[in-house]
C-alpha cells in the first residue's frame, strides 16, 4: 500500500472521534473510532475535555496506520471536522485554558436574552427590532436566545471564569480548536466563524467580520480566529502535532468544518436542493441553495457552506439517538438498584430493535417527544422537556422503544417541513427523497419509519456512520486538488431506497397531529417551573 496516497479525514461528534482514511480517488480505505466523556452541570452546563478529544484522536490515527499498514509518508492531507457551536478558550500557543462549552451548553442564556433585547423588540420573538435587522440582513442568522452557541458561551466565560476569559488569546470554535492543534494557527472558516453571528455572510466567497455585530454579540474582537475560505490548505501539520499522530510534517492541513457541513459532503448531497438527514446524538436535515435567506420564526437560516458559492440551510435538533442512549442507560438497564450492576450489553440496539418490531406503527397509540434538551428547529425553546404521552395500562415496553423511535422521526417530520417552507419557492413539492446518515441508518427499522412517516423516498447510504469523516476525507483531497467538488456525487454509494408504506403513513400522520399538539400545549408549562 506504500505506493498509493490518502487523506485522513476526522469527525469529532459528541461521543468522540471517528478517523476514516481515505484514497486520493475517494474510496474509503478504513477507519478507528474511541469513545469520549460528557460532562453534565446544574444549570444547562454540557462540557468536554479537549485533550480528551486529541487523545482520541491520536489513538485512533495510530491504531488505524498501523492496521492497515500505511507508511506515515503516504499521508498527502488531514481535515478535521466536529461538533460545532461550541467555544474553546485557548492560550497563543492553542493550549486550551478550561473545558470545551459544547453545543449543548445553555448556561449562557440570560446573557444572550440581555444582548438581543432591549429597546423596541418584535413581538413574539423577543429580539431588539434594530438590531435583529442587521442580524438577519448581515449574517442571515441571529444568536440563539437559549444561550447555545459561542455569544452565550462566551458571555458565560466573562462573567463565571473571568480568570480565563482574560487569560484566553483566542476563543475558538471545535473544529477551530482542532486545527489549530495541527497547526498552531488560529483560523475559521467563512462556514464555522458564522455561529458567532459577527460575520458579514452576503458574499459566501468574501465574508468578513463586521464591527457593529462583534460588538452587538459582545466579543472581543482581538480573541477572534482569522477568516479564511472553507476547504483551503492553512498549514502543514507543527513537529510536536507530527509525532503524536506517527505522521511526517508534509501532511497540509485543510481548514476545519462543521459536522452539519461535512456530512453534507460525505452524504454525497452537495448539488442544489438535494436533501441529506443526519440521525445520530443530535439531529439536521439541510440542503445546498444559491441564496441567503432567512426564517426566524423556525430557527433556520441559510449559512456560507464549504462547497463554494454556495449556502446550506442551518437546522438542529438538540436530542435524536441521544434518546435512545438515553432509554438504554436509564429505562433498560439502569445502573442502580433496579440493575444486577453490570453494563448494557454491546448488542443492546440491536435488541431494541427487535422489541420495537413487535409494535405495530403507531406504538399503540403512545408518542414519544424527544424533547430531553430542549429544541432547536422549528422552535428554539430549550425549557421545553418531552416524554411519552398515551400510556395506559395495556402499553408494553415495545410500545415504549417503538414509540422513542417514531419520536425521533416525527421530531424530523417537523423540522423537514420547516425547511421545505424555506425552499418552497424553488421546489413546491418538497424534497422527493433524503438521502439518511448517521447512526440510526443502519436500522432497516428506523429506515422505513421515516419513509414512512416523511412521506418521502429514504436513501440510505453506504456506511452511514462515516459520512462525516468520509466528508472532511472529501475536502481534504478537494483542498490539496486531489477531487474536485462535481465528483462527490459519484463517490458515494446509496445501498437501499425506502418508500413510503400508505397503511403505516396514515397512522403516523395522526400520531404527527398529537406530537405538534403537545408542543403548544406543554410548552408554557415547563416555562413556569423554570
Amino acid at each position: 500500500m506504500s505506493d498509493d496516497r490518502y487523506v485522513l479525514g476526522v469527525d469529532l461528534g459528541t461521543g468522540g472521534p471517528k478517523v476514516a482514511l481515505v484514497d486520493v480517488a475517494g474510496n474509503l480505505v478504513g477507519h478507528e473510532k474511541e469513545r469520549v466523556g460528557l460532562i453534565l452541570h446544574p444549570g444547562g452546563g454540557a462540557e468536554q475535555d479537549p485533550q480528551a478529544w486529541w487523545d482520541a484522536i491520536v489513538a485512533c490515527t495510530r491504531r488505524l496506520l498501523d492496521r492497515l499498514e500505511v507508511d506515515a509518508g503516504s499521508v498527502d492531507a488531514i481535515c478535521m471536522s466536529g461538533q460545532w457551536g461550541g467555544l474553546v478558550p485557548v492560550d497563543a500557543s492553542g493550549h486550551h485554558l478550561h473545558n470545551a462549552l459544547i453545543w449543548m451548553d445553555a448556561r449562557g442564556e440570560s446573557y444572550s436574552r440581555a444582548l438581543t433585547s432591549g429597546g423596541i423588540t418584535v413581538p413574539g420573538a423577543g429580539y431588539n427590532a434594530r438590531a435583529l435587522r442587521q442580524w438577519i440582513a448581515k449574517t442571515g442568522g441571529v444568536p440563539s436566545r437559549s444561550g447555545k452557541d459561542p455569544v452565550g458561551q462566551a458571555q458565560w466565560l466573562r462573567h463565571h471564569r473571568p480568570d480565563v476569559y482574560s487569560a484566553a488569546t483566542y476563543l475558538l470554535d471545535v473544529p477551530e480548536y482542532l486545527t489549530m492543534r495541527l497547526t498552531g494557527r488560529a483560523v475559521a472558516g467563512f462556514d464555522t466563524a458564522v455561529l458567532r453571528w459577527c460575520t458579514d455572510n452576503r458574499d459566501p466567497a468574501d465574508v468578513r467580520y463586521d464591527p457593529d455585530l462583534v460588538r452587538r454579540a459582545g466579543f472581543d474582537v482581538d480573541k477572534l480566529p482569522e477568516l479564511v475560505p472553507p476547504a483551503t490548505v492553512v498549514g502543514t501539520l507543527t513537529p510536536e502535532a507530527a509525532a503524536e499522530l506517527g505522521l511526517t510534517r508534509d501532511v497540509q492541513v485543510v481548514a476545519g468544518t462543521g459536522d452539519t457541513t461535512a456530512a453534507a459532503v460525505g452524504s454525497g448531497a452537495v448539488e442544489d436542493y438535494a436533501a441529506h438527514l443526519y440521525i445520530g446524538t443530535s439531529a439536521w436535515l439541510t440542503c445546498h441553495v444559491p441564496f441567503k435567506r432567512t426564517d426566524l420564526l423556525r430557527n433556520i437560516a441559510s449559512l456560507p457552506a464549504v462547497v463554494p458559492g454556495r449556502y446550506w440551510v442551518a437546522t438542529v435538533q438538540d436530542v435524536a439517538g441521544k434518546a435512545i442512549d438515553w432509554l438504554i442507560e436509564n429505562v433498560v438497564y439502569p445502573d442502580d438498584v433496579m440493575g444486577d450492576g453490570t453494563p448494557p450489553p454491546a448488542d443492546a440496539l440491536e435488541r431494541l430493535n427487535a422489541l420495537a418490531i413487535t409494535s405495530p406503527p403507531g406504538a399503540n397509540g403512545v408518542v414519544f417527544a424527544p424533547w430531553l434538551n430542549g429544541e432547536r428547529t422549528p422552535v428554539d425553546d430549550a425549557t421545553v422537556r418531552g416524554g411519552w404521552v398515551g400510556v395506559s395500562l395495556e402499553t408494553t415496553r415495545a410500545d415504549l422503544v417503538r414509540a422513542a423511535f417514531e419520536g425521533i422521526a416525527l421530531n424530523a417530520r417537523w423540522m423537514k417541513e420547516a425547511v421545505e417552507r424555506l425552499v418552497h419557492d424553488e421546489l413546491p413539492d418538497g424534497f422527493p427523497a433524503v438521502t439518511y446518515i448517521g447512526g440510526g441508518a443502519q436500522s432497516d427499522l428506523w429506515c422505513q419509519t421515516l419513509a414512512d412517516v416523511l412521506g418521502c423516498t429514504v436513501r440510505q447510504a453506504e456506511d452511514p456512520v462515516l459520512a462525516n469523516a468520509r466528508g472532511a476525507a472529501f475536502i481534504a483531497a478537494i483542498g490539496i486538488g486531489a477531487l474536485a467538488w462535481p465528483d462527490v456525487p459519484g463517490l458515494v454509494r446509496i445501498t437501499h431506497h425506502y418508500e413510503p408504506d400508505p397503511a403505516a403513513a396514515a397512522v403516523h400522520d395522526r400520531s404527527y397531529r398529537t406530537f405538534t399538539d403537545l408542543y403548544r400545549k406543554v410548552k408554557g408549562l415547563y416555562r413556569r417551573r423554570r
